[in-house]
């Protein structure tokens, strides 16, 4: 044995089994306390480590429990009650043994254990390159290889905390396996979930010299407005968007906080969502809903296309089809002419269309041979075997997809479906509940209100991404992008993050070669758009996170999913997660989810998470080795989470003001004095 090791010792293995071992301490000890050849450790923490040679290597073993017992000598009356001697009484660790740490200094570790110790073997406190290397941070930082600068570093390990079991020991996470992952962040709220995502990206991008981690992408759908001023300190290398969802579409960008943000009024141009985001909008169900729905989009692409030959063919015989429904339908003359009317205000060819068809219209109402020209004009554009082109993403005003849908409706009505309009009633009336929606303008701008690199799909979504092109190759302009959707509401919520979540997906799966970009989507309040059960309606927008989660690692996009209630987010993205930091936990069906999603975990960790402090979490996954409770490094500056001061808000003086600003709700004036007003 080692010098160092024989001055460490702490106590003799009494007890081996392959589930657990026993320490008794050394002699001599009143409060678990050992001096070193370092330092003064205190043993009797649950959760630290006891290293015990066996021949080259350690058998490193977790502290589960502590007992101390008086030796029968010691009493000097049979049935003696009086107080414990702690000196002399008998002192034992119960360990679990976790996994084997090779003896020479750069030695690895690794799970399980191949040898056990003998009866009697020596125990030994741990020092923090034990720690470094179970943990497997040891060198944090390296040089930058094929580098002329020998003082460049980048970072291997990331700091995310001090231990709350080894003293004064840094919590770290190897970097490649925590942002190369899916990662969850859960727990109650107040518990301190937004300064640790806040803190952790400020730990990554505290780095002051050349290599810092500029070509990070990091982007935050921020449901709660809150992480903005969190990032406003960071070195000026960094820079940052900030997109901020607004009632109105036309307001000024917001003030940047400094130069390096960028600022912007997010708009979603609808052209851009695809079919099943469309049915998620508008609620479409299965059976009816959805055909019609996605018939609606190809007519909406096609009569915005400016393609003709077969494409014009096509938009004749929907026409014409259409029109011959209403002129064949029950209504009234006068009732046909103004749909017929108003269908043509919203579609027409050059063939087809109002100059054309009005004068036909006014003489058919007499009826006989009128009637029959009408129907003989339209006959011509009729095709039999036509095959109605697919949605193509083309740009289309968002009004236009209401006649769409009524056009979709009376097409299929042409081919004797008569209910289908009965059928559709809710998806309509949903669309015109869109339509007139405050929290759903950022989907309706014009594309004349657009700015080019707004209305060009491949120019958004790389300016989502932080990219900028310059002499045809992609330089970063951007490593934080803040989506701030505090004036959204769910829905709206639920659909921008659908939308965005696609398209950066969908770039990256054509991106070449695969894996140079990595991108980190941080979700924050998870549960209310990655729902395990969609809320009341057909489909949720859990279903392309889901393939994010399954799917994303393969493009170089990992999720980071903060909530509060893992019990209601979806069971496929929760699997796919490989790091997990959980703060404090009190919900019985919350911790039962926790439980069954983590077996490596055990259960006397599981039940010390609802009495964790605030800003403590346990973390366990890829990105360390084992699972360790730590107190998370404080955030400066804080994200707007703070808890409110209850006591300094509530004993004031009498007439002290309320300092806070509330946007008026309502048009009329308000008087000062809003107190009820007498009816004398």
């Amino acid at each position: 044995m080692a010098s160092d090791d024989r001055r460490r010792v702490i106590g003799k293995v009494i007890s081996v089994s392959s589930e657990r071992l026993v320490v008794e301490l050394l002699s001599g000890n009143d409060n678990f306390m050992v001096v070193g050849f370092d330092d003064i450790h205190y043993v009797a923490r649950i959760g630290s480590f006891v290293m015990i040679p066996v021949q080259s290597e350690y058998v490193v073993a977790e502290v589960i429990g502590l007992r101390e017992k008086e030796s029968a000598a010691n009493r000097t009356t049979p049935g003696d009650n009086s107080e414990l001697d702690k000196v002399s009484s008998a002192k034992f660790l119960d360990l679990v043994p976790v996994g084997m740490l090779q003896q020479k200094r750069d030695g690895d570790f690794r799970f399980g254990v191949s040898t056990f110790p003998s009866l009697y073997a020596d125990a030994l406190y741990t020092v923090d390159n034990e720690l470094d290397r179970i943990f497997e941070v040891a060198g944090w930082s390296e040089p930058v290889p094929s580098n002329s600068d020998d003082t460049a570093t980048r970072y291997k390990a990331l700091p995310i905390g001090t231990s709350t079991v080894f003293q004064d020991y840094d919590l770290k996470v190897r970097i490649d396996e925590f942002f190369g992952g899916h990662a969850a962040v859960l727990g109650n709220t107040g518990s301190g979930k937004s300064c640790t995502v806040a803190t952790v990206l400020q730990s990554l991008f505290e780095k002051e010299n050349e290599y810092t981690a500029h070509g990070a992408t990091f982007i935050l759908l921020d449901v709660n407005g809150e992480y903005r001023k969190a990032f406003a300190n960071l070195p000026e290398k960094i820079k940052r968007i900030y997109l901020r969802v607004a009632e109105n579409p036309s307001d000024a960008p917001p003030t940047p906080l400094d130069e390096a943000e960028d600022t912007a009024v997010f708009r979603l141009p609808h052209w851009f969502m695809s079919v099943e985001e469309w049915e998620l909008l508008l609620r479409a169900s299965e059976r009816t809903q959805q055909p019609v729905l996605r018939t609606a989009l190809g007519l909406a692409s096609l009569f915005a296309s400016n393609k003709d030959g077969e494409l014009e063919r096509i938009r004749n015989h929907i026409l014409a089809s259409c029109i011959r429904t209403i002129w064949q339908g029950d209504i009234g003359s006068a009732a046909k002419r103004d749909r017929i009317i108003a269908l043509l205000s919203s579609f027409s060819t050059s063939e087809i269309n109002l100059n054309i068809l009005e004068e036909k219209i006014e003489v058919s109402f007499g009826g006989g041979k009128e009637t029959d020209e009408l129907m003989k004009f339209l006959e011509v554009f009729i095709i039999e075997d036509v095959s109605l082109p697919s949605y193509a993403h083309d740009q289309f005003d968002f009004d236009h997809l209401g006649a769409a849908l009524d056009l979709a409706i009376l097409y299929e009505e042409s081919h004797g479906n008569r209910q289908i309009r009965d059928y559709c009633a809710q998806m309509l009336t949903r669309f015109k509940w869109v339509k007139e929606r405050e929290e759903f303008a950022f989907l309706r701008v014009s594309a004349d209100d657009l700015q080019e690199h707004e209305t060009r799909l491949d120019v958004f979504v790389e300016r989502f991404l932080g990219l900028e092109r310059r002499d045809g190759r992609f330089f970063k302009s951007a490593q934080i992008i803040i989506l701030d959707m505090n004036e959204a509401a769910d829905e709206a919520v639920e659909v921008a993050s659908a939308v965005m979540a696609r398209l950066i997906f969908d770039r990256l799966r054509r991106t070449e070669p695969r894996n140079r970009l990595p991108v980190n989507l941080i979700l924050e309040e998870a549960h209310r758009y990655i729902a395990e059960y969609p809320s009341g309606y057909a489909r949720g927008a859990s279903w392309i996170f889901e393939r994010i989660a399954k799917e994303g690692r393969k493009y170089g996009m990992f999720l980071m999913v903060a909530s509060q209630r893992p019990s209601e987010l979806s069971r496929t993205v929760l699997s796919q997660c490989s790091n997990f930091i959980i703060h404090r936990i009190q919900n019985p069906d919350d911790l039962a989810h926790i439980r069954h999603m983590t077996p490596l975990v055990s259960d006397m960790v599981i039940k010390r998470l609802p009495s964790l402090p605030k800003q403590h979490a346990l973390i366990f996954g890829n990105a360390v080795n084992l699972p360790a409770t730590f107190k998370v490094r404080d955030v400066s500056p804080a994200p707007k989470s703070d808890d409110a001061a209850i006591r300094e808000l509530w004993f004031r003086a009498e007439d002290t003001p309320v300092e806070i600003d509330l946007p008026a709700l309502i048009t009329e004036d308000i008087p000062e004095n809003n107190a009820v007003v007498s009816k004398n």
